[in-house]
C-alpha cells in the first residue's frame, strides 16, 4: 500500500464506503509481499512506512532475480530503482520494461508509471574529479528519482580550488549538499567551511595504492575538522542521496 492508497482508503472510510473492520484489516496487513519469491521476500509496504519503495541492489543478483523483484515492486508502487547493475541486467530489465531508462554512468535502472512531483528545494551533488562521476551520478539519479531537483557541480576538486569557488553561490542555494571525493578526500572539509547546509560526504575507491580502495578517503572524511559533515560508506552514492532526500523532504514540509 502506498501513501496515496492509504489516504484514499481513509477517505472512503470517512465517507462510510468501507467498514472499520475492512480498514483495520488493510492496515494490519503484513509489511512484506504476500508471495515469497523463494530468493527474496519483497517489502511492498516500505513506501507507506518510509515514503519511497524498496530499492533493488543489483550486484550479486542474476538478471532474472532483478526482473522478478522489480515486477513485484511495479505492481505495488508503480516505480522501481535498481542500483549497481551490469549490461546483462539492463538487457533483461528493458526486455521486461521497455520504458525503463538505463543510466549507464550511474550503473542504475529506473522505470515508473508516472514521475513524482518535484518537491521544493535543491540537492547539490558535488564531485571532486571526473573519475568520481559513477558514484556522483548514482547519487544524482537516486535523488532525482525520489522527487528532488538536483544541481550537479562536477570536477571541482582541491587541486584547482578556483573551480569550486566559482560555484559557492550554487552550493549556498541548496538545502543539502552531497560531496563525492576520492584520493585524500579533502573536498568535503573545504565545502564544509564555506556553507551552512547539511553536508554528506561520500568517499570513493578512486586513488593509487596507499589509497587502500577508498579507506584513506573514508578516514580523511571521518577525521574532518569541518563541522556538520556526515559520512557514508565508500562508493555509497545511493545511501547519501537517500539521506539527502529525507532532509530535503523535511525542509519542504517545514516550508509548507
Amino acid at each position: 500500500m502506498t501513501p496515496l492508497q492509504a489516504a484514499a482508503l481513509l477517505e472512503r472510510f470517512r465517507q462510510g464506503r468501507v467498514s472499520p473492520e475492512e480498514t483495520l484489516r488493510a492496515f494490519q496487513a503484513g509489511p512484506v509481499a504476500e508471495t515469497d519469491l523463494g530468493f527474496a521476500v519483497v517489502d511492498t509496504q516500505r513506501e507507506l512506512r518510509k515514503g519511497f519503495p524498496e530499492v533493488i541492489f543489483g550486484a550479486g543478483k542474476t538478471p532474472a532475480q532483478v526482473v522478478a523483484i522489480a515486477s513485484t515492486l511495479m505492481k505495488a508502487s508503480g516505480r522501481v530503482l535498481v542500483t549497481r547493475i551490469t549490461p546483462a541486467h539492463a538487457v533483461a530489465f528493458r526486455r521486461k520494461f521497455p520504458k525503463a531508462i538505463h543510466h549507464e554512468d550511474a550503473r542504475c535502472l529506473t522505470v515508473q508509471k508516472s514521475p513524482l512531483v518535484k518537491r521544493p528545494g535543491i540537492i547539490a551533488v558535488v564531485a571532486a574529479g571526473t573519475s568520481d562521476l559513477p558514484v556522483a551520478e548514482e547519487a544524482a539519479i537516486t535523488a532525482e528519482f525520489m522527487g528532488n531537483t538536483v544541481q550537479r557541480i562536477y570536477d571541482v576538486g582541491v587541486a584547482g580550488l578556483h573551480r569550486l569557488l566559482r560555484r559557492v553561490n550554487d552550493l549556498q542555494a541548496a538545502n543539502v549538499v552531497v560531496v563525492v571525493a576520492g584520493m585524500e578526500a579533502a573536498l568535503p572539509s573545504v565545502v564544509g567551511g564555506l556553507i551552512g547546509r547539511p553536508l554528506i560526504g561520500v568517499p570513493t575507491s578512486v586513488g593509487y595504492g596507499a589509497h587502500f580502495g577508498g579507506l584513506t578517503a573514508l578516514l580523511g572524511m571521518l577525521n574532518s575538522c569541518a563541522s556538520g559533515l556526515t559520512v557514508v560508506n565508500i562508493d555509497n552514492g545511493f545511501g547519501a542521496a537517500y539521506a539527502a532526500s529525507q532532509i530535503n523532504t523535511l525542509a519542504a514540509e517545514a516550508r509548507a
